[in-house]
């Protein structure tokens, strides 16, 4: 619309359809492929071709713009919009790349702990205030503007890089929802340079809803939003308490017995269950009980899954009734009275030391209390720790059963035998 305004040539909007053609074209057929599970990864990708974006577009901004900053009435407005957008989505960039190779696991999840981190971070700010001083400096030709905004443009890369990589697996949701809150900021930026409404409206929303997530996940995680602005949350404070003991190890058959003898049940599921996609054969088995008298519920823990809502939708998607699909909060206080708490897929959302081990990656996460109830049932592959890297010790409580295996195929054998026993 601003290019239209301003008279752009035939040529110009020839060449931006096909540029948007192709991309959309290539955005459809990656689409195309991805798996639900992959969704998060997928949205830290695209975050990193916004930060992108916004970086190139505010260099050229400043290559096309400079040379009128001292006329334009605007110009004060256009060289901190420049400046801004491009240190904005410099972060966004890298760390949305950082984030993209964490959830993807291609790179390990664990938070980067360099020495004199804090310095660290403190020194990439006051670096940037410098070069925006430098930018902003009266009677500064264009072409010496071009090596601050530059250099702050490398600055950001690395900040982005090392404020994502300090991030502890366990948190990477919250930091997903930061990266977005970037985004948005940014599409501000470039919109009060290229005085376009548009692109200040989008951009307000996303940075706004962006925002109100992030802080809506960091009261659900007791981080605080400072923590999560430095990369200073899920790193280890101290040695972690050993987890040692026995496991029990339980099969099919038994679980099934429980389930049908019980009269309430709560279902935890996680991002495992997502993987294996056994929320249709789960959906199955929780009707057969309610049918039967069984009262039964899931727990849904803030960020379950890898990114917020991921659970929510994975059950909705089996047709599971939302009244039945509680929130943490909700349904903490109701594990005591349990007669069965079965993890589907779960690990560092049950997991017990973020209560009592202070030295832990989760401490001061809330978790759900499956270990409160009469009997919980842990379903796992393996015995690996989660994806923050913690070892769980509610594998070894007294109370607990381990049922190893893929979920969909457990929870297919799961609603085979509940209906075999409810069928006697």
């Amino acid at each position: 619309v601003a290019m239209l305004s301003a008279g752009a040539p035939p040529a110009v909007f020839i060449q931006m359809a096909g540029c948007g053609a192709i991309g959309g074209s290539i955005g459809f057929a990656i689409a195309q492929k991805i798996e639900p599970t992959q969704l998060p990864q997928l949205v830290a990708a695209f975050h990193s071709f916004v930060g992108l974006a916004a970086v190139l577009v505010s260099i050229s901004g400043h290559l096309i713009e400079a040379s009128h900053f001292a006329t334009h009435p605007l110009g004060g407005v256009q060289q901190l919009a420049i400046f801004w957008g491009n240190v904005i989505g410099g972060v966004t960039f890298t760390g949305s790349i950082v984030a993209f190779l964490k959830l993807a696991e291609m790179k390990s999840s664990k938070a980067l702990a360099l020495p004199g981190k804090d310095m660290i971070n403190i020194a990439t700010l006051v670096a940037t205030l410098g070069m925006y001083g430098w930018y902003i400096a009266p009677g500064i030709s264009p072409e010496a503007a071009l090596y601050p905004l530059l250099g702050a443009t490398a600055v950001s890369f690395f900040a982005g890089w090392h404020l994502t990589d300090s991030v502890g697996g366990a948190d990477m949701p919250v930091c997903i929802t930061v990266l977005n809150s970037y985004s948005g900021w940014a599409l501000v930026c470039e919109g009060f340079m290229m005085q376009n409404n548009l692109l200040l409206i989008v951009g307000s929303l996303v940075g706004t809803s962006g925002a109100i997530l992030t802080y809506v996940m960091c009261v659900a995680m007791n981080r605080g939003i400072a923590n999560v602005l430095f990369g200073g949350f899920g790193a280890p404070k101290g040695p972690a308490k050993q987890v040692t003991g026995v496991i029990k190890e339980t099969s099919v058959g038994e679980v099934a017995q429980m389930l049908t003898e019980s009269s309430s049940v709560i279902i935890v599921p996680g991002y495992g269950l997502a993987v294996a996609q056994g929320q249709y054969p789960l959906a199955e088995m929780t009707k057969a009980l309610i049918e039967k008298g069984v009262e039964v519920r899931f727990g849904i823990h803030p960020v379950a899954g890898r990114m917020p809502g991921q659970l929510n939708v994975l059950l909705a998607e089996a047709g599971v009734n939302y009244e039945i699909v509680l929130e943490m909060e909700e349904i903490n206080e109701d594990f005591k009275d349990a007669d069965v708490a079965m993890v589907l897929g779960a690990n560092d959302v049950v997991n017990p030391s973020a209560l009592d081990d202070p030295n832990s990656a989760l401490a001061g996460m809330p978790v759900l209390h499956v270990w409160e109830a009469k009997q919980s049932v842990m379903m796992k592959r393996t015995m690996a720790a989660g994806y923050a890297g913690v070892d769980n010790p509610l594998m070894f409580k007294d109370n607990n059963l381990m049922l190893f295996g893929d979920a969909k195929a457990n929870c297919e054998a799961l609603r085979d035998g509940v209906k075999a026993i409810y069928a006697h």
